[in-house]
């Protein structure tokens, strides 16, 4: 199977690799890039840190060398990024920030938080700590600039066997993206007989399920379930 990997890059490598651990192959065609900002990131005394994507943690990198504040990460994979990035104190949620604001509102920290995140997000955080009672400021790192055109190795792909093809899909954005995307180049109706490899209910639902021959959903929130997938 072939499977079209919408990640941007940095991310896009973790999936390629595990796409091809699960025996599959890789067409890369990302939906977005990512650009981060050129301002600095000020973090205020008496303030941690909340991350909701590995771009939040690279864009902060980029702009803070400060790594003493304790970090919340929104899952896994955001935490490994905080901790290659040299942060010591790394606590990750479940991969939703539903499940970022109730470990952060658990921890009972006496620290405001501070949510460095990008232009476009997937929930609100500050909103859902308001409701908690946890005091919180969002910063904008970096933007995801929606790109135009799927790569012409991905139409090809479904042109000539759109039914030996998964489609890659991380968040609800990302769909709505990639149908974009997919309809400038003619090919919307072969997804019809291709699969849809989906990160979560929420991104699959966002996907539009009807529209595929296929869909399956990862068990968890992670590339390896998302892989894993392509098996059964």
């Amino acid at each position: 199977m072939k499977v079209i990997n919408t990640r941007p890059s940095p991310d896009a490598d973790a999936f390629s690799e595990a796409i091809l651990a699960a025996g599959a192959e890789v067409i890369l065609s990302p939906v977005m890039t990512i650009r981060f900002h050129a301002s600095a990131a000020p973090v205020a005394p008496g303030e941690a840190l909340a991350f909701t994507s590995a771009n939040g943690v690279r864009a902060f990198a980029r702009a803070n060398p400060a790594r003493s504040a304790p970090v919340f990460a929104v899952g896994a994979a955001t935490a490994d990024e905080a901790r290659r990035a040299g942060f010591r104190d790394v606590q990750a949620a479940m991969g939703d920030v539903e499940s970022l604001a109730e470990l952060i509102a658990a921890s009972k920290i006496p620290m405001r938080i501070l949510h460095l995140a990008g232009t476009e997000r997937a929930g609100d955080l500050v909103a859902a700590l308001a409701e908690k009672g946890v005091a919180a400021r969002r910063l904008v790192l970096y933007d995801a600039v929606p790109e135009a055109d799927l790569s012409d190795a991905a139409r090809a792909a479904l042109l000539e066997n759109a039914a030996d093809c998964a489609v890659g899909l991380f968040s609800p954005r990302s769909a709505a993206l990639f149908f974009a995307q997919a309809g400038r180049a003619g090919v919307e109706q072969r997804l019809s007989a291709a699969t849809l490899l989906a990160f979560s209910d929420a991104v699959a639902a966002a996907a539009l399920p009807d529209r595929w021959g296929a869909v399956k959903i990862a068990a968890a929130r992670t590339i390896e379930a998302m892989a894993a997938r392509l098996r059964g």
